[in-house]
């Protein structure tokens, strides 16, 4: 059985309004969560980089003072 034989006679309001609302509600949770986890990960990354950045900094304007 295929999808059009699924949504065959059906109006077009239930393909492309009433599935895509009830997918969103079923899994919505499931994508906030993975956009939640994906903008975490590049918040720490960004932060890490930072970090790196400041201690390369701070480490060649020592040895320049100290030389």
């Amino acid at each position: 059985m295929a999808v059009r034989e699924i949504f065959a006679g059906t109006p077009w309001w239930v393909k492309w309004v009433a599935v895509p609302v009830i997918a969103l509600a079923v899994f919505g949770g499931v994508l906030l969560s993975a956009i939640g986890l994906l903008i975490g990960l590049l918040f720490k990354v960004l932060v890490f980089v930072a970090l790196v950045g400041g201690l390369i900094y701070a480490v060649r304007k020592f040895m320049a003072s100290s030389s």
